[in-house]
Parts: structure tokens; sequence; C-alpha cells
């Protein structure tokens, strides 16, 4: 039996229709491979934040984070002798 015009019209429908459907299947896991990739990146971003490595810090800012900041000014320097001051030792 031959194939009516009809049938051929409901079969490239049909055939359009399922293209369709895996065309929008791929397009949803690309799409949810690509959010698992930002969702990875960004979690591993905000571990790095919140858990920088020691290993990359200088060495003269451990000790400025250790050791506390010393005061400055005239309050911690000893006043310096004056001629008189000498002469009443």
């Amino acid at each position: 039996m031959t194939e009516s015009h009809v049938d051929r019209v409901v079969a490239a429908r049909m055939a359009a229709a399922r293209q369709k459907v895996e065309a929008k299947k791929r397009a949803r896991e690309e799409l949810a491979e690509a959010r698992r990739r930002g969702l990875a990146q960004r979690h591993a971003q905000k571990l790095a934040h919140l858990h920088p490595p020691t290993g990359n810090v200088p060495t003269g800012q451990q000790e400025q984070a250790v050791a506390p900041a010393q005061p400055t000014g005239s309050a911690t320097k000893e006043p310096a002798q004056t001629s008189t001051d000498r002469r009443s030792q």
C-alpha cells in the first residue's frame, strides 16, 4: 500500500516534535551542567575566603598579627637630658 499525503504530514510533525523534545532536553542538561560548575566554583571561592591558606601570608604580616602594636609618640620615649638635669646628678 502507498503512504498517503496525510500520513506523511503526520509522520513529519511527529519527527519534528521528537527533535524539539530532544533539543530541549539537551539544553536543560547543558544548563544544569553549567549551573553545577558555577555552584562548585562559587563554593570553592567562598571556602577560600572563609579559610585563607596560612602558607601564603608574608612573614611581616604574620608578626604584625601576633604582636600587639607598639604605642608611638613621646609617651614611650625617655626625655632627653638637659644641662640642668646633668648638674643635679
